[in-house]
C-alpha cells in the first residue's frame, strides 16, 4: 500500500503561481509514475499531468507550457511537485496525487487550488 499526503493549495490571483507537494510512502519501490489529477466542482476528475519513473512527463492540453511535473525519490519516499504557473480560473480544483503501480492506484486526500482576483 502507497500513502499519499498532498500539500501546498491555497489562494491565489489569475496569473500568478503556486506549487503543490505530494509526498507518497511505503510500498513505493513498484511505483512506476507518479501523476496529478483535479477535480472542479460538478465536473469529473481529470487528468493533469503524469511523470515516469525514467523521467518523461505528458501533460493535458489545457496546461502545457503553464505547469510543471517533477519527481524525485529515495528508498523511503517519493516526492512529486507541480509548478503551476499563469493560473487561471477555471484551474480551480480540489488537486489528488496519484501512484500508478500493479494492483489498484493509489490517491491523496487532495489539496484545494483556488485561483479568484
Amino acid at each position: 500500500q502507497v500513502q499519499l499526503v498532498e500539500s501546498g493549495g491555497g489562494l491565489v490571483q489569475p496569473g500568478g503561481s503556486l506549487r503543490v507537494s505530494c509526498a507518497a510512502s511505503g510500498s513505493i519501490r513498484s511505483v512506476s509514475s507518479m501523476a496529478w489529477y483535479r477535480q472542479a466542482p460538478g465536473n469529473q476528475r481529470e487528468f493533469v499531468a503524469r511523470v515516469m519513473n525514467g523521467g518523461d512527463t505528458n501533460y493535458a492540453d489545457a496546461v502545457k507550457g503553464r505547469f510543471t511535473i517533477s519527481m524525485s525519490r529515495d528508498n523511503a519516499k517519493i516526492t512529486v511537485n507541480l509548478q503551476m504557473n499563469n493560473l487561471k480560473l477555471e484551474d480551480t480544483a480540489v488537486y489528488y496525487c496519484n501512484a500508478r503501480r500493479p494492483g489498484p492506484e493509489s490517491w491523496g486526500q487532495g489539496t484545494q487550488v483556488t485561483v479568484s482576483s
